[in-house]
């Protein structure tokens, strides 16, 4: 049977299980939401002033969410331009960083900061910025997890606590019995015939020569990870 026509039914396929997968994540959201509504509801943290002025009594709280459960709540979810490896990579960049690098802090001043930044609009352009003390530090918070969210490199199969078995199943469904990145673990240098890097110009292998500690590569006057 050729592709073109297998192709169709594929993609059809591939469709019904992102529609599922939307499905569930507005449930989950939903459900979500509400537990958190009604723990502020219960903790008298919830404002209900005006319109909302009812909604003070419990009895009326707890109509609201009812009729909020029996409603579905859409999700707006769409695939990725690049297709998933444009995601993975995306992310990959953010696994263990920072929100910023102490390279880039160059002075505070009577309680003012200023630090580089790159200016990805207009080809990644390098500039100074003055904030300051406090919008600095509002700025920086952006970046700092709420309460029960877990960090992209502690999550799924890079868990503490079921990663081995997990990346063990990754790579039989993988069909691949080469080491990962995920495990940061090990220290040992990989052989130039089973290197885990490659040259993205032409693809040969690449040979670790010297790995650097945190405190030597403070120790730089530049070194951009960004």
């Amino acid at each position: 049977m050729p592709f073109s026509a297998v192709a169709p039914l594929l993609w059809a396929a591939i469709g019904t299980l992102a529609r599922a997968a939307v499905i569930r994540l507005s449930r989950v959201f939903r459900g979500k939401f509400l537990t958190g509504l009604k723990r502020l509801h219960r903790r008298k943290k919830l404002c209900c002033t005006g319109p909302a002025a009812a909604l003070a009594d419990p009895q009326q709280f707890a109509k609201l969410i009812r009729r909020l459960h029996r409603h579905d709540w859409v999700v707006y979810a769409k695939p990725a331009f690049g297709g998933p490896l444009s995601v993975l990579r995306y992310l990959g960049r953010y696994t263990h960083r920072v929100a910023i690098s102490n390279h880039r802090l160059l002075a505070f001043e009577q309680e003012r900061v200023t630090f580089r930044w790159k200016d990805y609009a207009h080809g990644g352009k390098q500039g100074t910025m003055t904030l300051v003390a406090t919008e600095f530090l509002r700025r920086f918070f952006l970046h700092v997890l709420p309460r029960g969210f877990v960090r992209i490199r502690h999550f799924g199969f890079l868990a503490n606590r079921l990663r081995a078995s997990r990346l063990a199943l990754s790579r039989q469904r993988l069909s691949s019995s080469s080491p990962t990145l995920a495990e940061a673990g090990t220290c040992t240098i990989p052989s130039q015939a089973s290197s885990l890097w490659h040259c993205p110009r032409c693809g040969a292998a690449m040979v670790v020569v010297q790995r650097f500690t945190t405190a030597e590569l403070s120790q730089w006057t530049y070194f951009d990870s960004s």
